[in-house]
């Protein structure tokens, strides 16, 4: 952040105010209290500018909301996708300054915290941060959310149509079963199917282990005759349309599947669920990183984090926002999950040079 020194004399004093109000006036429309965030400094940096690049999963932003933002602060928001964190991370490795604002799971914020790819975040430019109930702050993966602010939240389930299954599902390893040949939906994830694998095995969802990475990927070979499609953007479409008959989906996906048909229900299996957090990070170089910082406060706000919610229906980490998101949501077990599941749950963490071997692994599991 550039600072104004301010001189003695009146003359140059009431040249810079001029100058610094014409810069203003051609930077975009500011954030209320702004000005008290950054000390009252008129630097480039601290202006919203009429652009913003945003990087997300796909169906995870309402179109609603990002025109309600254009709207408020004259911003034009150029919105772009993607299928997996790996994903984002590599177009991010490729050409980081293209993109404002990206949406990064817990583990791989810590990994491009490590590997310098984040700006940070000034906090007093989030004044809505006191909404996150705190569980969900203050993380090991962004001590102090220095380089990071949760978004959403949720976890991967097993879902099925109780009208076309016979099998009685309370386990992973029941989508192991024959009844499910090529009429499986699965996530397109590799530390989420991998990771399931492990706990299928009695260990953890990142574990090092170069045996247990093994026998996971033969696990999932083994699972490939009952897999119909890999899909990490809209897994309800084959539960409803009957080409799925059960798949391992994400809990809003869940959700949403049953809400247009009651009989697909939503199973937590007995070995325990993938949990994880989604948050907001800026990449490093961001041309626009006030207006990034901007958009974060903005769904902050308990009504535009609910109207998400309404839409998108993840778990909200907004305490601030539950009051006014329909019961029907709240307290669904694949958007809430009982407290006793979610102690049985897991988030993934950094692997370190273990990734390679969860690499090849997946490699093998897709060729």
């Amino acid at each position: 952040m550039t600072k104004i020194e301010y001189k003695r004399f009146a003359r140059p004093f009431v040249f810079l105010l001029l100058i610094s109000a014409v810069l203003a006036g051609c930077g975009g429309k500011s954030p209320p209290g702004a000005e008290e965030a950054s000390g009252g400094a008129d630097g480039e940096e601290d202006q919203i500018t009429g652009e913003l690049n945003l990087f997300n999963w796909s169906e995870y932003m309402p179109d609603s909301v990002i025109e309600k933002f254009e709207k408020e602060y004259g911003v034009k928001v150029n919105y772009s996708v993607y299928s997996s964190n790996d994903e984002m991370l590599a177009k991010i490795n490729a050409g980081a300054s293209v993109y404002d604002i990206a949406v990064g799971t817990d583990y791989m914020v810590e990994i491009m915290r490590n590997e310098d790819l984040l700006e940070p975040i000034n906090l007093d430019n989030i004044t809505n941060l006191n909404n996150i109930d705190d569980q969900f702050l203050d993380k090991s993966f962004d001590p102090g959310n220095g380089y990071s602010v949760p978004y959403m939240w949720g976890g991967a389930f097993i879902a099925y149509n109780k009208d076309t299954v016979d099998t009685e599902i309370t386990s992973y390893k029941d989508l192991w079963e024959p009844e499910f040949k090529n009429s499986l939906v699965v996530l397109d994830d590799q530390r989420i199917m991998m990771g399931i694998a492990n706990k299928m095995q009695g260990e953890s969802m990142s574990s090092t282990d170069p045996k247990v990475i093994e026998k996971s990927k033969e696990l999932l070979i083994d699972l490939l005759p009952n897999i119909k499609a890999f899909d990490s953007d809209s897994q309800k479409t084959m539960l409803l349309n009957g080409e799925a008959k059960a798949g391992i989906v994400w809990g809003a996906e869940a959700y949403l599947a049953y809400s247009e048909n009651p009989s697909i229900e939503t199973v937590l299996p007995e070995e325990g669920i993938y949990l994880g957090i989604d948050c907001f990070i800026i990449p490093k170089g961001a041309p626009n990183k006030r207006t990034a910082e901007a958009f974060i406060d903005f769904v902050l706000r308990p009504e535009i984090s609910a109207e998400i919610t309404e839409d998108f229906p993840y778990s909200n980490p907004n305490k601030a926002a539950h009051e006014l998101i329909a019961d029907e949501i709240m307290k669904h077990p694949a958007v809430n999950p009982p407290e006793e599941e979610l102690a049985k749950g897991e988030f993934l963490k950094d692997l370190g040079e273990a990734v390679l071997d969860y690499d090849r692994a997946w490699s093998e599991i897709k060729q």
